[in-house]
Protein backbone atom coordinates (compact mmCIF):
# COMPACT_ATOMS: atom_id res chain seq x y z
CA UNK A 1 0.00 0.00 0.00
CA UNK A 2 1.10 3.34 -0.96
CA UNK A 3 2.30 4.65 2.52
CA UNK A 4 3.73 8.28 1.16
CA UNK A 5 0.55 9.90 0.72
CA UNK A 6 -0.89 9.10 4.51
CA UNK A 7 2.24 10.29 5.37
CA UNK A 8 2.01 13.22 3.73
CA UNK A 9 -2.28 13.97 4.84
CA UNK A 10 -0.86 13.52 8.29
CA UNK A 11 2.59 15.74 8.05
CA UNK A 12 -0.03 18.39 6.70
CA UNK A 13 -2.31 18.04 9.91
CA UNK A 14 0.85 18.03 12.29
CA UNK A 15 2.08 21.12 10.74
CA UNK A 16 -1.41 23.01 11.23
CA UNK A 17 -1.32 21.91 14.99
CA UNK A 18 2.40 23.41 15.19
CA UNK A 19 0.98 26.29 14.33
CA UNK A 20 -1.51 27.15 16.41
CA UNK A 21 0.53 25.37 19.55
CA UNK A 22 1.74 28.48 21.82
CA UNK A 23 4.07 26.49 23.59
CA UNK A 24 6.07 27.22 20.06
CA UNK A 25 5.66 30.70 20.23
CA UNK A 26 6.75 30.68 23.63
CA UNK A 27 9.97 29.32 22.49
CA UNK A 28 10.63 32.04 20.06
CA UNK A 29 9.33 34.59 22.15
CA UNK A 30 11.95 33.24 25.13
CA UNK A 31 14.94 33.62 22.31
CA UNK A 32 13.83 37.43 21.78
CA UNK A 33 14.05 37.92 25.08
CA UNK A 34 17.54 36.14 25.26
CA UNK A 35 19.27 38.27 22.44
CA UNK A 36 17.45 41.61 23.78
CA UNK A 37 19.28 40.88 26.99
CA UNK A 38 22.02 39.67 25.25
CA UNK A 39 22.66 43.16 23.63
CA UNK A 40 21.75 45.42 26.48
CA UNK A 41 24.54 43.74 28.21
CA UNK A 42 27.40 43.93 25.31
CA UNK A 43 26.26 47.99 24.99
CA UNK A 44 26.87 48.38 28.86
CA UNK A 45 29.98 46.69 28.60
CA UNK A 46 31.29 47.22 25.59
CA UNK A 47 30.07 50.87 24.53
CA UNK A 48 28.40 48.69 20.83
CA UNK A 49 26.49 45.29 20.08
CA UNK A 50 28.00 42.72 18.54
CA UNK A 51 24.60 40.74 17.28
CA UNK A 52 21.75 41.36 15.66
CA UNK A 53 18.65 40.80 17.20
CA UNK A 54 16.50 39.87 14.06
CA UNK A 55 19.40 37.86 12.29
CA UNK A 56 20.30 35.91 15.32
CA UNK A 57 16.55 34.94 15.92
CA UNK A 58 16.07 34.01 12.43
CA UNK A 59 19.10 31.94 12.09
CA UNK A 60 18.10 30.24 14.95
CA UNK A 61 14.44 29.55 14.20
CA UNK A 62 15.55 28.28 10.92
CA UNK A 63 18.10 25.85 12.05
CA UNK A 64 15.45 24.95 14.22
CA UNK A 65 13.24 23.70 11.72
CA UNK A 66 16.64 21.95 9.32
CA UNK A 67 17.64 20.05 12.66
CA UNK A 68 13.75 19.29 13.61
CA UNK A 69 13.19 17.49 10.37
CA UNK A 70 16.34 15.40 10.74
CA UNK A 71 15.45 14.74 14.19
CA UNK A 72 11.79 13.92 13.00
CA UNK A 73 13.32 10.92 9.82
CA UNK A 74 14.69 9.64 12.59
CA UNK A 75 12.90 9.13 15.47
CA UNK A 76 10.31 7.78 12.93
CA UNK A 77 12.85 5.29 11.85
CA UNK A 78 12.39 3.94 15.34
CA UNK A 79 8.84 4.83 16.44
CA UNK A 80 7.82 6.25 19.67
CA UNK A 81 4.37 6.09 21.73
CA UNK A 82 3.49 9.49 23.01
CA UNK A 83 0.09 11.54 23.59
CA UNK A 84 -1.00 15.03 23.36
CA UNK A 85 -1.74 15.33 27.10
CA UNK A 86 2.08 14.06 27.77
CA UNK A 87 3.65 17.25 25.83
CA UNK A 88 1.08 19.38 27.37
CA UNK A 89 2.12 18.12 31.03
CA UNK A 90 6.21 18.18 29.87
CA UNK A 91 5.80 21.59 28.93
CA UNK A 92 4.05 22.82 32.03
CA UNK A 93 7.02 20.71 33.50
CA UNK A 94 9.57 23.05 32.04
CA UNK A 95 7.66 26.27 32.25
CA UNK A 96 7.51 25.90 36.11
CA UNK A 97 11.53 24.62 36.60
CA UNK A 98 12.41 27.68 34.13
CA UNK A 99 10.88 29.84 37.03
CA UNK A 100 14.25 28.66 38.90
CA UNK A 101 17.20 28.25 36.28
CA UNK A 102 16.97 28.95 33.07
CA UNK A 103 19.09 26.22 31.82
CA UNK A 104 16.27 23.79 33.26
CA UNK A 105 14.25 23.89 29.79
CA UNK A 106 16.36 21.96 28.66
CA UNK A 107 13.71 18.70 28.04
CA UNK A 108 16.02 16.35 29.75
CA UNK A 109 14.80 17.58 33.26
CA UNK A 110 11.15 17.41 32.52
CA UNK A 111 11.43 13.77 30.83
CA UNK A 112 13.38 13.06 34.15
CA UNK A 113 10.94 14.40 36.63
CA UNK A 114 8.13 12.74 34.75
CA UNK A 115 10.16 9.53 35.17
CA UNK A 116 10.55 9.55 38.30
CA UNK A 117 6.94 10.43 39.32
CA UNK A 118 5.41 7.50 37.61
CA UNK A 119 8.08 5.20 39.50
CA UNK A 120 6.81 6.81 43.11
CA UNK A 121 3.12 6.24 41.34
CA UNK A 122 3.85 3.28 41.01
CA UNK A 123 4.55 2.22 44.28
CA UNK A 124 1.86 3.68 45.80
CA UNK A 125 -0.83 0.89 47.04
CA UNK A 126 -3.72 3.14 45.94
CA UNK A 127 -2.17 3.77 42.34
CA UNK A 128 -4.98 2.06 40.58
CA UNK A 129 -8.15 4.53 42.16
CA UNK A 130 -5.70 7.45 41.74
CA UNK A 131 -5.71 7.33 37.74
CA UNK A 132 -9.26 6.52 37.76
CA UNK A 133 -9.48 9.72 39.71
CA UNK A 134 -7.21 12.41 38.72
CA UNK A 135 -6.38 12.73 35.07
CA UNK A 136 -2.95 14.00 35.94
CA UNK A 137 -2.43 10.79 37.78
CA UNK A 138 -3.31 8.85 34.72
CA UNK A 139 -1.20 10.85 32.25
CA UNK A 140 1.71 10.34 34.95
CA UNK A 141 1.21 6.56 34.69
CA UNK A 142 0.59 6.41 31.14
CA UNK A 143 3.59 8.36 29.76
CA UNK A 144 6.14 5.66 27.87
CA UNK A 145 9.06 6.99 29.36
CA UNK A 146 11.79 4.84 27.08
CA UNK A 147 9.70 6.82 23.91
CA UNK A 148 10.97 10.21 25.87
CA UNK A 149 14.28 9.03 26.71
CA UNK A 150 14.76 8.58 22.84
CA UNK A 151 13.67 11.87 22.40
CA UNK A 152 15.78 13.45 24.36
CA UNK A 153 18.80 11.69 23.19
CA UNK A 154 18.08 12.17 19.84
CA UNK A 155 17.71 16.10 20.71
CA UNK A 156 20.86 16.30 22.73
CA UNK A 157 22.86 14.39 19.50
CA UNK A 158 21.30 17.04 17.57
CA UNK A 159 22.47 19.70 20.16
CA UNK A 160 26.03 18.49 19.91
CA UNK A 161 26.08 19.51 16.61
CA UNK A 162 24.59 22.39 16.38
CA UNK A 163 27.22 23.22 19.32
CA UNK A 164 29.94 21.84 17.58
CA UNK A 165 29.39 23.59 14.49
CA UNK A 166 27.33 26.64 15.60
CA UNK A 167 28.34 27.42 19.61
CA UNK A 168 31.57 29.11 18.38
CA UNK A 169 29.27 32.10 17.12
CA UNK A 170 27.03 32.04 19.76
CA UNK A 171 29.45 33.74 22.48
CA UNK A 172 29.16 36.16 24.27
CA UNK A 173 32.27 38.20 25.38
CA UNK A 174 32.35 38.87 29.47
CA UNK A 175 34.06 41.22 32.05
CA UNK A 176 34.18 38.81 35.47
CA UNK A 177 36.15 38.94 38.61
CA UNK A 178 38.74 36.88 39.14
CA UNK A 179 39.40 34.23 42.36
CA UNK A 180 42.09 37.45 43.88
CA UNK A 181 39.88 40.07 42.54
CA UNK A 182 41.28 40.90 39.67
CA UNK A 183 39.44 41.50 36.32
CA UNK A 184 39.16 38.81 33.83
CA UNK A 185 37.50 37.96 30.48
CA UNK A 186 35.43 35.22 29.51
CA UNK A 187 33.55 33.73 26.80
CA UNK A 188 30.25 32.55 27.11
CA UNK A 189 28.67 30.14 24.94
CA UNK A 190 24.82 30.13 24.59
CA UNK A 191 22.40 28.81 21.95
CA UNK A 192 19.06 28.35 22.13
CA UNK A 193 16.90 26.76 19.11
CA UNK A 194 13.36 25.91 19.19
CA UNK A 195 12.81 22.62 17.16
CA UNK A 196 9.35 21.11 16.13
CA UNK A 197 8.96 17.46 16.14
CA UNK A 198 6.78 15.46 14.01
CA UNK A 199 6.52 12.03 15.76
CA UNK A 200 5.04 8.91 14.08
CA UNK A 201 2.73 8.08 17.09
CA UNK A 202 0.47 5.14 17.68
CA UNK A 203 -3.28 6.69 17.06
CA UNK A 204 -6.31 4.25 17.21
CA UNK A 205 -8.41 6.45 14.52
CA UNK A 206 -5.35 7.27 12.47
CA UNK A 207 -3.99 5.85 9.26
CA UNK A 208 -3.72 1.87 9.29
CA UNK A 209 -1.44 2.07 5.57
CA UNK A 210 1.66 0.03 6.67
CA UNK A 211 4.88 1.28 6.75
CA UNK A 212 7.79 0.30 5.16
CA UNK A 213 10.30 0.06 7.85
CA UNK A 214 10.09 -1.95 11.08
CA UNK A 215 9.82 0.37 14.86
CA UNK A 216 11.59 -0.61 17.83
CA UNK A 217 9.64 1.77 20.23
CA UNK A 218 6.00 1.59 19.12
CA UNK A 219 4.97 -2.08 17.24
CA UNK A 220 1.43 -1.04 17.72
CA UNK A 221 1.80 1.49 15.05
CA UNK A 222 0.74 -1.51 12.53
CA UNK A 223 -3.31 -0.98 13.88
CA UNK A 224 -3.25 3.14 13.52
CA UNK A 225 -0.62 6.14 13.44
CA UNK A 226 -0.15 9.34 12.62
CA UNK A 227 2.13 12.31 13.12
CA UNK A 228 2.31 14.44 16.03
CA UNK A 229 3.46 17.95 15.90
CA UNK A 230 6.06 18.27 19.49
CA UNK A 231 7.52 21.65 19.68
CA UNK A 232 10.79 21.36 21.96
CA UNK A 233 13.83 23.74 23.01
CA UNK A 234 17.41 22.53 23.21
CA UNK A 235 19.96 25.07 24.19
CA UNK A 236 23.17 25.07 26.18
CA UNK A 237 25.09 27.62 27.70
CA UNK A 238 28.22 27.06 29.53
CA UNK A 239 31.28 29.89 30.67
CA UNK A 240 34.99 29.34 29.41
CA UNK A 241 37.78 32.02 31.06
CA UNK A 242 40.36 29.55 29.44
CA UNK A 243 39.58 27.89 26.32
CA UNK A 244 38.97 30.21 22.81
CA UNK A 245 35.21 29.72 21.66
CA UNK A 246 35.73 27.39 18.83
CA UNK A 247 37.84 24.90 21.46
CA UNK A 248 34.93 25.05 24.22
CA UNK A 249 32.15 24.73 21.28
CA UNK A 250 34.38 21.57 19.71
CA UNK A 251 34.61 20.25 23.61
CA UNK A 252 30.64 21.08 24.28
CA UNK A 253 29.71 19.40 21.07
CA UNK A 254 31.68 15.87 22.30
CA UNK A 255 29.88 16.16 25.80
CA UNK A 256 26.79 16.21 23.99
CA UNK A 257 27.21 13.23 21.87
CA UNK A 258 28.50 10.80 24.80
CA UNK A 259 25.27 12.07 26.82
CA UNK A 260 23.19 11.52 23.97
CA UNK A 261 24.74 7.83 23.18
CA UNK A 262 24.61 7.25 26.95
CA UNK A 263 20.69 7.81 26.95
CA UNK A 264 20.06 6.05 23.91
CA UNK A 265 21.17 2.90 25.63
CA UNK A 266 19.77 3.71 28.82
CA UNK A 267 16.22 4.04 26.73
CA UNK A 268 16.51 1.06 24.68
CA UNK A 269 17.00 -1.18 28.12
CA UNK A 270 14.44 0.28 29.27
CA UNK A 271 12.21 -1.14 26.40
CA UNK A 272 13.15 -4.10 27.13
CA UNK A 273 13.54 -4.50 31.20
CA UNK A 274 10.83 -1.54 32.87
CA UNK A 275 12.69 -1.43 36.10
CA UNK A 276 15.53 0.35 34.11
CA UNK A 277 13.33 2.81 33.41
CA UNK A 278 13.87 4.89 36.78
CA UNK A 279 17.25 4.53 35.73
CA UNK A 280 17.04 5.89 32.79
CA UNK A 281 15.30 8.79 34.50
CA UNK A 282 17.65 9.22 36.82
CA UNK A 283 20.33 9.37 34.27
CA UNK A 284 18.67 12.06 32.35
CA UNK A 285 18.92 14.79 34.54
CA UNK A 286 21.83 13.42 36.74
CA UNK A 287 24.27 13.16 33.87
CA UNK A 288 23.33 16.15 32.54
CA UNK A 289 24.28 18.43 35.57
CA UNK A 290 27.08 16.21 36.03
CA UNK A 291 28.52 17.54 32.58
CA UNK A 292 27.59 20.80 33.60
CA UNK A 293 29.57 20.72 36.76
CA UNK A 294 32.48 18.73 35.06
CA UNK A 295 32.70 21.71 32.48
CA UNK A 296 32.83 24.23 35.55
CA UNK A 297 35.42 21.96 37.60
CA UNK A 298 37.76 22.06 34.42
CA UNK A 299 37.51 25.44 34.07
CA UNK A 300 38.51 26.18 37.93
CA UNK A 301 41.64 24.59 37.27
CA UNK A 302 42.67 26.30 34.39
CA UNK A 303 44.76 29.46 34.53
CA UNK A 304 42.81 32.83 33.08
CA UNK A 305 43.31 33.29 29.26
CA UNK A 306 41.90 36.23 28.87
CA UNK A 307 44.28 38.60 30.71
CA UNK A 308 46.78 41.15 29.17
CA UNK A 309 50.40 40.15 28.97
CA UNK A 310 53.86 42.27 29.04
CA UNK A 311 53.65 41.75 25.62
CA UNK A 312 50.80 43.05 24.36
CA UNK A 313 46.88 43.55 25.11
CA UNK A 314 44.63 40.39 24.53
CA UNK A 315 41.74 40.41 21.98
CA UNK A 316 38.40 39.21 23.54
CA UNK A 317 36.32 40.00 20.61
CA UNK A 318 35.49 41.48 17.01
CA UNK A 319 32.55 43.74 15.98
CA UNK A 320 31.42 42.17 12.71
CA UNK A 321 31.92 44.17 9.99
CA UNK A 322 34.52 46.13 11.33
CA UNK A 323 37.53 47.07 10.00
CA UNK A 324 39.54 44.21 12.67
CA UNK A 325 37.28 41.79 11.18
CA UNK A 326 38.41 42.53 7.85
CA UNK A 327 42.18 42.07 8.95
CA UNK A 328 41.28 38.39 9.84
CA UNK A 329 42.26 39.34 13.54
CA UNK A 330 41.13 36.62 15.73
CA UNK A 331 39.95 36.22 19.57
CA UNK A 332 42.92 34.96 21.91
CA UNK A 333 45.72 37.06 19.92
CA UNK A 334 47.37 39.43 21.41
CA UNK A 335 47.82 43.39 20.03
CA UNK A 336 51.61 43.47 20.49
CA UNK A 337 52.81 46.76 18.39
CA UNK A 338 50.94 49.46 16.18
CA UNK A 339 52.59 51.69 14.01
CA UNK A 340 55.90 50.57 15.16
CA UNK A 341 54.75 51.20 18.68
CA UNK A 342 54.83 48.50 21.56
CA UNK A 343 51.43 48.31 23.41
CA UNK A 344 51.38 47.55 26.86
CA UNK A 345 48.45 49.44 28.36
CA UNK A 346 44.61 50.44 26.03
CA UNK A 347 46.07 54.51 26.54
CA UNK A 348 49.63 52.86 24.72
CA UNK A 349 47.35 51.89 21.25
CA UNK A 350 44.92 54.81 21.67
CA UNK A 351 48.33 57.03 21.34
CA UNK A 352 49.90 54.46 18.60
CA UNK A 353 47.04 54.72 16.36
CA UNK A 354 47.09 58.63 16.60
CA UNK A 355 50.13 58.76 15.02
CA UNK A 356 48.68 58.01 11.96
CA UNK A 357 45.29 59.22 11.14
CA UNK A 358 44.87 57.71 8.00
CA UNK A 359 46.69 54.44 7.91
CA UNK A 360 47.58 51.71 10.45
CA UNK A 361 49.85 49.09 10.57
CA UNK A 362 49.72 46.21 13.37
CA UNK A 363 52.28 43.67 14.39
CA UNK A 364 49.34 40.71 15.81
CA UNK A 365 50.84 37.56 18.27
CA UNK A 366 48.61 34.54 17.44
CA UNK A 367 47.65 31.70 19.23
CA UNK A 368 51.23 29.74 18.96
CA UNK A 369 53.26 33.43 19.68
CA UNK A 370 53.76 33.82 15.70
CA UNK A 371 53.57 37.48 14.57
CA UNK A 372 51.19 38.18 11.89
CA UNK A 373 51.70 41.74 9.67
CA UNK A 374 48.49 43.60 9.11
CA UNK A 375 47.72 46.90 7.44
CA UNK A 376 45.39 48.80 6.39
CA UNK A 377 43.46 52.74 5.55
CA UNK A 378 41.87 54.21 8.07
CA UNK A 379 38.33 55.75 7.18
CA UNK A 380 36.05 58.69 9.19
CA UNK A 381 33.79 57.04 10.98
CA UNK A 382 34.95 54.08 11.76
CA UNK A 383 35.46 52.30 15.09
CA UNK A 384 37.88 54.18 17.14
CA UNK A 385 39.76 50.69 18.00
CA UNK A 386 39.10 49.12 14.65
CA UNK A 387 36.55 47.31 16.31
CA UNK A 388 38.83 45.49 18.59
CA UNK A 389 37.02 44.65 21.72
CA UNK A 390 40.00 44.39 24.83
CA UNK A 391 40.30 42.09 27.69
CA UNK A 392 39.47 43.72 30.63
CA UNK A 393 41.73 45.73 33.23
CA UNK A 394 41.60 47.19 36.39
CA UNK A 395 40.06 50.31 34.85
CA UNK A 396 36.14 48.80 33.51
CA UNK A 397 33.38 50.05 35.25
CA UNK A 398 31.49 47.17 35.03
CA UNK A 399 31.92 43.34 35.29
CA UNK A 400 29.18 40.17 35.37
CA UNK A 401 27.92 38.37 38.09
CA UNK A 402 28.67 35.19 37.91
CA UNK A 403 25.10 33.68 39.49
CA UNK A 404 22.07 31.25 37.72
CA UNK A 405 19.68 32.88 35.79
CA UNK A 406 15.80 32.44 36.03
CA UNK A 407 13.15 33.54 33.99
CA UNK A 408 12.15 36.53 35.71
CA UNK A 409 15.64 37.64 34.89
CA UNK A 410 14.53 37.45 31.03
CA UNK A 411 10.90 39.48 31.66
CA UNK A 412 12.34 42.35 33.43
CA UNK A 413 13.29 45.65 30.84
CA UNK A 414 16.20 46.26 33.51
CA UNK A 415 19.49 44.70 32.84
CA UNK A 416 20.50 42.37 35.69
CA UNK A 417 23.61 40.56 37.15
CA UNK A 418 26.07 43.71 36.52
CA UNK A 419 28.43 44.90 39.23
CA UNK A 420 30.21 48.21 39.61
CA UNK A 421 34.01 47.83 40.03
CA UNK A 422 34.92 49.46 43.06
CA UNK A 423 38.33 50.28 42.19
CA UNK A 424 37.24 52.57 39.83
CA UNK A 425 34.50 54.49 42.51
CA UNK A 426 37.29 56.55 43.46
CA UNK A 427 38.51 58.02 39.95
Amino acid sequence: MDVWNPLLDRGLHALGQLLINPFYYIGIVFIVLHYRKQIQLERKLFHTRLHSLLSETWRVVLWGWVGGICASLLLALVGVSLHADAVLLLWGITIVLMLFRIRFLCLAYAVGILGIAQAVLSWLPNADSLQQSYALAATVAGADIPSLLVIVAALHLLEGLLVSTQGARMVSPLFLEGKRGQMIGGQQLQGFWPVPLFLLVPFAGGSTAELPWPTLFAPELGMGWTLLAFPAMIGFTELTISKLPRKQAKFSGNLLYVYGLVLLGAAIAAHFWSPLMLLGALLAIGLHEGLLYYNAWSEDKQIPRYMHAMNGLMVLAIVPGSPAEELGIQVGEIIHKVNGHRIRHRTDLHAAMSLNSAYCRLEVLNEQGEVRFLKRAIYAGEHHQLGIVLAPDQEVRYFMEQRPMHLFSYLRGKLTGLLTNDSTKSM
